[in-house]
């Protein structure tokens, strides 16, 4: 089939990006004429948090990537959808996040379906923003009237989704694994190039730091004196896309300025593996979530994990299978922790891990958009 999939992709950086490019990789390689439509501007920069929106990493092999969505111009959002109307794509598949980008996948949506051939289908991170603004949903509603399909990778949002639009074919598929990062390193390599002493054990925070994903409960977590003298570091590595003062200043109250390792930047794809290979624990102590990305990469470096019990996290990782599931409560946070290393749970959860992983191949992604495609009411 000939397919156009429309949102962030390369020369843009993060998950979403990094998901569409891998994603049309897999349909590439199952035979499909597919194609990427990406932004030529994304966001304006005066709304983007973080310092840069390009990655200097090199583009996915074998996937043609056009820049020509302009997520702000409307005369732009309407040549883009004549061009795909041209186009006559069996599929539009279209990545949804954020209801700001409602209107101008909206407009695309509904222009290149006009040609009676073309089905639109959204892959939905969220239907509902973890971070909500007036009018979120008038945006949301206006995009999620124009697609004839979608697909959901957490129940969270598939409840969410059928309060706005329930009679279009949905498929719950969850989010594959993110095994484009390259290979784990050995253990010593990878605390050597992080200039990390050997002698102790790591506890991992990875990704862009949010209010929604509970970094404050993590620090209060950690302040537990039942944690201390343990030879127990914790690693936040992400950039900051909000004020940073109010972290450094419960970490200074709680004195942990020796306990706790930042590296504040965007984490690079070739450096994603070494904070990964050398974490003994990843914990995402998330206020409320959808899916995550970063647990699909702890699967695939086989890591176990701790989450809180909030949206669709519980869904992917198995309590006391693969690691914890606990409320966003500190004390319970520290809890587990503490657990882990007493109890000496690494192997039974790493084991967990590796069979757990099996089901998130990116081949049952591809197989669920082809399974809601030939469900959909203009299908050809």
């Amino acid at each position: 089939m000939k397919i156009i999939s429309l949102g962030p992709a390369y020369p843009y950086r993060g998950g979403l990006a990094s998901f569409n490019d891998r994603l049309a990789q897999q349909f590439y390689a199952e035979g499909h004429d597919v194609e990427i439509f990406t932004f030529s501007l994304q966001y304006p920069k005066f709304l983007f948090p973080g310092e840069t929106q390009y990655t200097d990493g090199t583009p996915p092999i074998n996937i043609k990537i056009t820049r020509n969505l302009n997520s702000i111009n409307p005369f732009n959002w309407i040549a883009t959808g004549i061009r795909i109307k041209k186009e006559k794509p069996d599929i539009l598949l279209i990545r949804f996040w954020l209801p700001f980008m409602g209107p101008c996948f909206g407009t695309v949506a509904r222009i290149a379906k006009s040609n009676k051939y073309t089905s639109v289908i959204c892959i939905f991170d969220n239907v509902i923003p973890h971070e909500k603004r007036t009018g979120d949903n008038a945006l949301t509603k206006y995009f999620t009237n124009s697609i004839d399909g979608a697909i959901v990778m957490s129940q969270t949002v598939l409840t969410d989704l059928k309060g706005f639009r329930g009679k279009i074919p949905i498929k719950l598929s969850p989010h594959p694994l993110f095994d484009n990062y390259g290979l784990p390193v050995v253990r010593k390599e990878g605390l050597a190039k992080l200039n990390l002493d050997t002698g102790n054990s790591y506890l991992l925070f990875f990704g862009f730091i949010r209010a929604y994903k509970g970094l404050d409960l993590l620090i209060e977590a950690f302040s537990d004196s039942r944690l201390r003298n343990r030879n127990l570091k914790l690693i936040i590595a992400g950039e900051f896309y909000e004020d940073p003062a109010p972290y450094m200043d419960l970490i200074k109250g709680h004195k942990l300025e020796n306990e706790i390792i930042f590296f504040d930047h965007f984490i690079k794809d070739n450096e994603v593996p070494l904070f990964f290979s050398i974490a003994d624990l990843v914990v995402q102590p998330y206020k409320t979530a959808t899916q995550s990305g970063v647990t699909q990469i702890a699967f695939y470096f086989e890591k176990p994990m701790l989450v809180t019990d909030v949206g669709g996290l519980r869904e992917i990782v198995q309590d006391g299978k693969c690691g914890y599931v606990m409320k966003p409560e500190p004390e319970l946070i520290a809890d587990a922790i503490i657990d882990f290393f007493d109890n000496d749970r690494r192997e039974k959860f790493t084991e967990g891990v590796k069979k757990e992983k099996e089901k998130f191949s990116w081949d049952k992604m591809t197989a669920a958009i082809i399974e809601v495609y030939k469900d959909c009411p203009n299908c050809s």
